[in-house]
């Protein structure tokens, strides 16, 4: 292992609060939307966490290693699912402004870099439909940061 983001998501190491990725992934829809300290190692980033001070930064030799691991891309895949099934299952955040509108954000930046673009253009295709199906009302910058995060010049397609 690399790193404890690596060990994370392998299911070898634990987060900083000392819980392993299978407890996180076992948390109810109210811990998932409740607890703010989990996204940060279910879906690292190479920027520190402006929400969460001291929470994990991926490096570039921590991103190769969870490439090429495929316990690694397991847990992010695991990760994604659950958070695919938060999303489908909860409708609060189906509103103008939310902090899962962040957590979205950081969802598309991480399966685009550790995963590829695929993965983050399905998972963004499904907080789309949900949003069409709701009527559309998250606001445009929410939507831009996510397009942008998928490489895009910041277009709600």
């Amino acid at each position: 292992m690399s790193g404890r983001i690596h060990a994370f998501l392998a299911g070898t190491g634990r987060d900083g609060a000392g819980r392993r990725l299978a407890d996180v992934l076992a948390f109810d829809d109210i811990r998932i939307e409740g607890v703010h300290d989990f996204i940060q190692w279910c879906f690292p980033l190479r920027e520190a966490s402006r929400a969460v001070p001291g929470a994990p930064v991926l490096t570039a030799a921590e991103a190769e290693a969870i490439r090429i691991d495929p316990a690694a891309r397991e847990g992010l895949v695991a990760s994604r699912d659950r958070m695919r099934r938060f999303y489908a299952e909860t409708d609060f955040w189906l509103c103008p402004h939310d902090h899962n509108h962040l957590r979205i954000t950081r969802i598309l930046t991480a399966l685009r870099d550790l995963l590829g673009d695929g993965s983050a253009e399905a998972f963004h295709a499904f907080v789309t439909a949900r949003n069409a199906a709701a009527g559309g009302p998250i606001n445009p910058g929410s939507l831009h940061f996510w397009a942008r995060a998928l490489g895009r010049d910041g277009g709600t397609g």
